[in-house]
């Protein structure tokens, strides 16, 4: 068993209007306080079998980016969470290493698992205790959050209210109402009896306890609850007599579980990436008026205009600040690589595309008659080559090209497409049509 040192982050760095001391007491998270230092332990050391791969289902991949990732993120974005454990299987520690490296994780403390869940849990525990096994301890806390790692979905309020429920009884974890009848089978195979399912509760994750209690229920363990338990709420009754509240949670706490959950993981993080975007537009006022068309026409994507140059620092700080992840750039004529690699530069030297891809869709509306159409395209496929360069920081870029029609109604079935294409680019983040040009 062994800690990753390098990849530990003991300290958080208090707000300044408070003392070092009151800080290490109440733990601020925006507008809330928790007055109790709060831990994470994310086993992570499970074969994933049942998912039919031969990689362990949490650093299966997708939108780029391994499962667990997402979880730690979940919990990273979280003030008032002081550390977080990951236990992971010896051979898996490298690449552990190398996520935490590649994604910017902090707060991390990596800890080799054990053979079962249980094992792996105690081990991450450990590190906050046991001097004789680390060369150093981290601070124990009050009040300790065990998650799975394959379960990304998981929210701030919810977590909130288990910390606080654990506080007070001892120990909290989050139920869901059972789907199905659950019955019991004979010895042949025949039904012998079925329960009320009103009665009973699905148990899941997260679950959290006194730190104290949870390690007390753990060196009180026998050989065979760790080989064979599974329910930490139950070990915490069974060896510390303390009864779990439970705790209703909402329907997105459910595990990755079988290759299909990843499908519908990557679909539930795509829709919440598709959700607002920001066209710039420079001061050209076609440009601007076509921007104007779109705000109004998106029907399910919130957008917000910026008709300030592209090379001004403000308007990617704004884009850093919103965490705009959806940009398309409105161009009128001539297309300038520069300023698109400008572009690709500035949002690649920011945070946005290290956690989720970045879509920058270039709209090229071209107000010339004079100008043939094969001659837009030759101008536009350069943005093919810029595109390759791009999807190595993680930038999506697209072109979509705009013929400016007189006609009132042709400009309003334009406007219509571009919503359309752009709206569809955006939700489906495809890599592979990166680079690609699309006609309006």
């Amino acid at each position: 068993m062994e800690t990753d040192r390098k990849c530990t982050h003991r300290a958080i760095n208090p707000p300044t209007h408070i003392t070092t001391e009151s800080a290490l007491n109440c733990i601020y998270s925006g507008s809330r306080m928790v007055g109790f230092p709060v831990a994470v332990v994310l086993p992570a050391g499970g074969s994933g079998e049942r998912m039919g791969l031969s990689t362990p289902k949490q650093f299966c991949d997708f939108l780029e980016r391994p499962l667990i990732s997402f979880t730690i993120e979940a919990f990273e974005r979280i003030n008032w969470i002081q550390s977080i454990i990951v236990v992971v299987a010896k051979e898996c520690i490298d690449l552990m290493r190398a996520i935490i490296h590649k994604y910017s994780h902090k707060r991390i403390t990596l800890v080799t698992g054990g053979q079962t869940r249980h094992r792996s849990i105690f081990n991450g525990l450990k590190v906050f205790t046991d001097s004789q096994v680390y060369d150093y301890k981290l601070t124990k806390p009050e009040v300790v959050i065990i998650h799975d790692a394959v379960r990304p979905f998981v929210e701030e309020d919810l977590l909130l209210k288990i910390a606080t429920a654990a506080k007070d009884h001892g120990a909290a974890g989050a139920t869901r109402p059972l789907v199905s009848t659950v019955i019991a089978t004979t010895s042949e195979g025949c039904l012998d009896h079925s329960l009320e399912r009103a009665k009973y509760r699905a148990s899941e994750m997260p679950q959290a306890f006194l730190f104290d209690t949870i390690y007390q229920a753990y060196q009180q363990c026998s050989d065979y609850d760790f080989e064979y338990g599974t329910e930490c709420l139950q070990l915490v009754l069974q060896n510390c007599r303390s009864k779990a509240k439970l705790i209703e949670g909402p329907p997105t706490l459910w595990k990755v579980t079988f290759k299909r959950d990843l499908f519908a993981a990557e679909s539930v993080i795509k829709e919440s990436l598709s959700q607002k975007a920001c066209v710039i537009t420079g001061v050209e006022q076609d440009a601007v008026q076509l921007a104007h068309c779109l705000e109004k026409t998106f029907t399910q994507l919130k957008v917000e205009v910026m008709s300030t140059p592209v090379g001004e620092v403000s308007c990617i700080q704004t884009i850093s600040a919103k965490e705009y992840r959806n940009i398309i750039y409105v161009i009128v004529n001539d297309t300038d690589l520069q300023e698109i690699k400008q572009i690709v530069e500035s949002i690649g030297n920011t945070s946005l595309p290290i956690l989720y891809p970045v879509v920058l869709i270039m709209v090229h509306l071209n107000m010339s008659e004079s100008t043939p159409f094969s001659n837009n395209m030759d101008e536009l496929g350069a943005i093919r080559l810029l595109a390759k360069e791009a999807k190595q920081k993680n930038i999506l870029v697209y072109g979509l090209l705009v013929n400016y029609p007189k006609d009132t109604e042709k400009w309003n079935d334009a406007v219509e497409n571009v919503c359309l294409i752009a709206g569809t680019l955006i939700k489906d983040r495809n890599v592979v049509l990166a680079g690609q040009l699309f006609v309006a």
